[in-house]
């Protein structure tokens, strides 16, 4: 079993001995060493890479310290105090050519299968698209209606029990479990980047150009990100919470929204009102 899985089950068993909600485990913790528990199957392969290549990794830094090692103390002037001439030997430098170029290949086999996994989306069951703004979020459900709203972080004293500071938002994201979604991403003045690291997805908002991503999340619970591309003054007030839901509450969901929140002003206006409200 992998270290990352470990560090998973063990945050998972916490939560139940504590009763905590499942979704806790979305959050980053202290101390914490190892990726957020994966929540979607290009998470879960990415993180068997990582710990694939760790392995890897170990060994070649162990392999490497064990010749250092045996060159300090087998060759060490007190013991050799005529140095030895040698400057060539074939064997040695094929092994040494041929083996970390296999090495390499063998690294990027599985590197190409999941950067292909997470650039082709497969059919989606529906697409959102989310607008990066200097701070907040933008969000539209094109197939449900087409409505949208905005997403903008919860000040510190406006918190609840239970909270977590700069990463709570007004709006969430709301999604069903097991749904194939389609994430597109732009933005409207400078690069933001989406990202949230339960799902493996980190993509890019770009102005005047449409990047697309996809998670499909196996477990409900509610699972946080910030942008990650660095953004400006307010780069870290700009969080990411989407919220994974049973199919039917996610339809009770978006009758709900549609009627909340088509009576917005339009996308203009809406920004002028947001930064006024936020100088």
């Amino acid at each position: 079993m992998t270290l990352s899985r470990l560090c998973a089950l063990f945050l998972l068993g916490a939560c139940a001995i504590t009763g905590i909600p499942e979704a806790f485990a979305a959050v980053p913790a202290p101390w914490e060493m190892s990726f957020q528990p994966a929540a979607t199957p290009v998470m879960h392969d990415l993180t068997n890479l990582h710990d694939g290549i760790l392995i890897v990794i170990t060994l070649i830094t162990l392999f490497v310290l064990v010749l250092l090692a045996i060159v300090v103390i087998k060759f060490r002037a007190s013991v050799n105090p005529v140095p030895s001439r040698r400057t060539h030997n074939t064997l040695i430098e094929v092994v040494w050519t041929i083996v970390p170029v296999m090495i390499l290949v063998g690294i990027s086999i599985p590197s190409f299968r999941l950067l292909y996994e997470e650039d082709v989306v497969p059919k989606a069951d529906f697409s959102i698209k989310a607008t990066g703004h200097q701070w907040y979020w933008s969000y539209e459900y094109p197939d449900h209606g087409k409505f949208g709203f905005d997403a903008t972080i919860v000040p510190t004293d406006k918190l609840k029990p239970g909270d977590h500071r700069l990463l709570e938002v007004d709006n969430r994201v709301v999604v069903p479990v097991n749904a194939t979604v389609e994430i597109l991403t732009t933005a409207d003045d400078v690069i933001h980047s989406w990202a949230i690291p339960a799902f493996g997805v980190k993509i890019d908002a770009i102005p005047g150009k449409v990047n697309h991503s996809w998670f499909k999340v196996e477990r409900e619970g509610v699972y946080y990100g910030q942008c990650s591309e660095l953004c400006g003054t307010n780069h870290a007030l700009m969080p990411i919470a989407v919220e994974v839901v049973s199919e039917q509450k996610f339809k009770e969901w978006v009758a709900v929204a549609q009627k909340k929140f088509a009576a917005n002003p339009s996308d203009e206006r809406r920004v002028v009102a947001n930064a006024a409200e936020r100088q």
